[in-house]
């Protein structure tokens, strides 16, 4: 699930809007492919510069064409914050869900 903060932004009409304002560009330039491996349809509509609760309602990153990506599950799974991989999954709806790691074998959590 996207952070609390954003949870409003990405239920918004104009990030909905933007998100397929988006899409329509990059389907209409290569098919709507990866922007990041080009092998496979894209999926998520990726901010190149970290959402955070001072961003989040600034038209300028958080609706900026130029600080978007069309990536694929996996592409944009490998690039997370802390470069730790899988941020997280799309939902039915269209809306990110947080992908939690799995407990470590060492201490189980």
């Amino acid at each position: 699930m996207a952070r609390a903060f954003a949870k409003k932004f990405y239920n918004s009409k104009a990030w909905k809007s933007c998100r397929a304002a988006y899409i329509a560009e990059r389907v209409a330039i290569d098919g709507g492919l990866c922007e990041t491996c080009g092998l496979v349809p894209g999926l998520i509509v990726h901010h190149t510069v970290w959402l955070t609760e001072d961003n989040v309602n600034d038209p300028d990153v958080a609706l900026n064409h130029a600080l978007l990506r069309y990536d694929c599950q996996a592409c944009h799974n490998r690039e997370s914050e802390d470069g730790s991989g899988d941020r997280c999954i799309i939902g039915p709806d269209g809306q990110p869900v947080e992908v939690r790691p799995p407990p470590s074998p060492l201490t189980g959590v």
